[in-house]
């Protein structure tokens, strides 16, 4: 209880420059609110207070909203992300009782607080600015979610308790590391269901529910309203997105560390940093393009008119950049990851395979950002005979981008495997580890089994009538099934080749035959369905989905059991790559910045001149949908503005360590007598 008392009286913890951060960030968000207050004042005094609409000092106030609501989501992002892999990471230090897991853990909690009150402040702005400048939207939006608002407040004061408990305790739960990472625990509890408070508000203004047709008026319930129709894909969707960016974000620090160190022992310690933030990160991209294909089709279904939009219409274009962005971090992090093949003592046995991996990626990213019609001239297009290319017009279907999608994770994948087995001799025999390999592989491939058993069994037996689609249709549904329980044989067959020590076989072969149902075959499959029976493929893509997570699962097992207590041809040397890496490292957090301020901007601009989807109307004269020249300028400009600020406050972190130092050096470098005051009594 002492320790606790000690937070609230801002005597616990200090920050780097000798301050309570309880202190700071009180005296900090009172300045903040004092300022935030006073614009939508300033704002509100400017129109009659009936006004629907109001400008800030004559600033579009679609931009400033959405200009302060970028950033908030951004910072919010990374506040949300980084205590999960943080949590998990001291766990992992604790199990292993190895100290630099903890340290690492620590380092990215510390960037956690720097952030926080950067987070808050934003909020704020954010509802201030929306209360001031779109007060009857506003009104009609708090009036069906006034009871959630408030548990939203609980919900943050109990995240910030959270946050310096876990942070300022640190140092005096060394000894208690159990009921510290319980607090880092609670910490995550009550971000998640932030995120998914807010995440209700903002989906509801694209699905609302629960409206009378005849008024217009909410008649629903509270939870009719938090748990829309796309309340749980977006919450999905932006956990694994927040995951991936908190990842490449600590990524990027530890790359600018890393090439400011100055000595071989900080060099090896943001190395291995930048790694772990990279590892993470991609943990979080591999399901998040299937996050976001969950998404849309549930957008589709809930409004065609909306998905039309989204895929085909005004926004179609949006998701081409959104292509190159996404393909930029599968190459980005590929890229990083060979580039630190000289720091792995062994890794020269796996280069030659790099040349054909980056083949696969490149291919696939052409055919991934390929778009189905081409903005083309009169010309242009009495030239190839159409809008459409004879051939790449097959390449923009979603058919295609599903299968190459999959080659270029499974790759991925196949990346780190390399990666993972570099420094190995050999691996070891599997029958001679006991049951726990038997018991391991057995309970993975059942879950395997289940998964892939479930949606076989679903597909198999589906009625047509159910897709709209006549009685002859079912042999496609049933083709489906097939491919299903073929990939549960081979989850079996591959257990058993294990347990007899074929287990690099057996990961070969699970991998090819993944690759072989969800890229070669569901690929092509995939355009035939489009043509006969379109809803088919929508079960082709889970059924692709599931088999690429299951792969990943199931080798991942063998890889750790095939491996476990290997001779190693010599240690990792961290802190001994070229600088070229780290600069991938910064590249693919620029991209996943961008990628998010794209995908904000498609969400919230589907709505069209919608505040609430086909119940309150945008009338105000800022309701057109931007262009994409608008858009990229808007997005850029919130790449700026958060990179730079979070810079500022990696480098007042950097600062402050560095003068914590000088005391300790100063004191060092006088004789001991004098600093004892011994010498002074010897002259006495």
């Amino acid at each position: 209880m002492n320790y606790f008392m000690k937070v609230f009286r801002g005597d616990g913890r200090k920050d780097d420059h000798g301050l309570p951060i309880a202190k700071m960030a009180a005296v900090g968000m009172l300045l903040l609110i004092f300022l935030f207050v006073a614009i939508p004042l300033y704002a509100a005094s400017k129109a009659a207070p009936m006004d629907e609409y109001r400008t800030f000092w004559g600033l579009d106030p679609r931009i400033t909203i959405w200009v302060v609501a970028e950033l908030h989501l951004m910072f919010g992002a990374f506040v949300l992300g980084v205590p999960i892999f943080a949590v998990v990471i001291e766990a992992i230090g604790w199990k292993t009782q190895e100290k630099r897991y903890d340290r690492l853990a620590y380092e990215f909690t510390k960037l956690l607080s720097a952030a926080f009150a950067t987070t808050a402040a934003l909020g704020g702005l954010l509802a201030f600015s929306l209360f001031g400048l779109y007060p009857k939207f506003m009104t009609y939006l708090t009036n069906i979610f006034h009871d959630s608002m408030y548990f939203y407040a609980f919900l943050f004061f109990g995240e910030t308790f959270s946050l310096y408990l876990y942070y300022y305790l640190w140092d005096q739960l060394q000894d208690r590391k159990g009921l510290h990472i319980f607090l880092g625990v609670v910490l995550n509890i009550f971000g998640t269901l932030i995120m998914m408070v807010a995440n209700a508000w903002a989906s509801y203004m694209m699905s609302p529910v629960g409206i009378d047709k005849d008024t217009g008026q909410f008649v629903g319930t509270d939870w009719q309203s938090l748990v829309n129709p796309l309340w749980l894909p977006l919450v999905l969707h932006r956990m694994l997105g927040n995951i991936a960016f908190g990842g490449f974000i600590c990524g990027a620090y530890a790359a600018v560390r890393y090439m400011g160190a100055d000595t071989s022992e900080k060099k090896a310690h943001y190395d291995w940093m930048g790694y772990v933030g990279n590892f993470v990160a991609v943990c979080g991209l591999i399901p998040l393009p299937f996050a976001g294909y969950f998404l849309g089709r549930e957008v589709y279904s809930n409004s065609a008119v909306m998905g039309n939009n989204m895929m085909g219409g005004d926004f179609s274009w949006t998701f081409i950049l959104q292509a190159i962005l996404v393909g930029t971090l599968f190459i980005g992090t590929n890229y990083y990851l060979w580039a630190g093949m000289p720091r792995i003592p062994g890794s020269e046995r796996f280069v030659k395979y790099i040349k054909y991996i980056n083949a696969i990626l490149l291919i696939c990213f052409a055919v991934w950002l390929t778009p189905h019609n081409l903005p083309l001239s009169a010309e242009e297009q009495i030239t190839i005979g159409g809008q459409y290319h004879p051939t790449l017009k097959f390449l923009g279907l979603m058919a295609g981008k599903n299968a190459v999608i999959n080659f270029i994770i499974l790759s991925t994948f196949f990346t780190f495997l390399l990666y993972r087995r570099a420094n190995k001799v050999d691996s070891v025999s599997v029958s001679q580890q006991g049951n726990t390999p038997r018991i391991g592989l057995t309970v993975v491939g059942a879950i395997c089994t289940v998964w892939l058993g479930w949606y076989g069994l679903y597909t198999y037996n589906l009625n047509p009538a159910a897709l709209d689609l006549t009685p002859d249709k079912v042999f496609y549904l049933k083709f489906l099934g097939v491919i299903l329980f073929s990939e549960i044989a081979a989850v079996w067959i591959c257990v058993v080749l294990t347990l007899m020590d074929y287990g690099k076989f057996a990961q070969f072969l699970y991998l090819g035959l993944t690759v072989t149902f969800a890229v070669f075959i569901l690929g092509p499959y995939g355009y035939i369905v489009m043509a006969v029976a379109n809803p088919i493929l929508r079960n082709i893509s889970f059924s692709q989905w599931s088999m690429l997570m299951t792969c990943l699962f199931l080798v991942s097992t063998i890889d750790i059991f095939l491996f476990k207590g290997a001779k190693e041809v010599g240690r990792m040397n961290w802190g001994h790559v070229p600088d070229r890496s780290q600069y991938a490292l910064i590249a693919v957090c620029v991209a996943i910045v961008l990628n998010i301020g794209l995908m904000g901007f498609i969400r919230s601009g589907l709505r069209d001149n919608w505040h609430i989807y086909g119940v309150l109307q945008d009338t105000s004269p800022y309701s057109y949908t931007p262009t994409n020249f608008t858009m990229a300028w808007v997005v850029s400009l919130c790449l700026v503005i958060f990179l730079g600020t979070v810079s500022v406050l990696f480098w007042l972190t950097d600062l402050a360590e560095k003068k914590e130092k000088v005391p300790a050096e100063a004191k060092a470098a006088v004789p001991e007598e004098i600093a004892t005051g011994k010498l002074a009594k010897r002259k006495v």
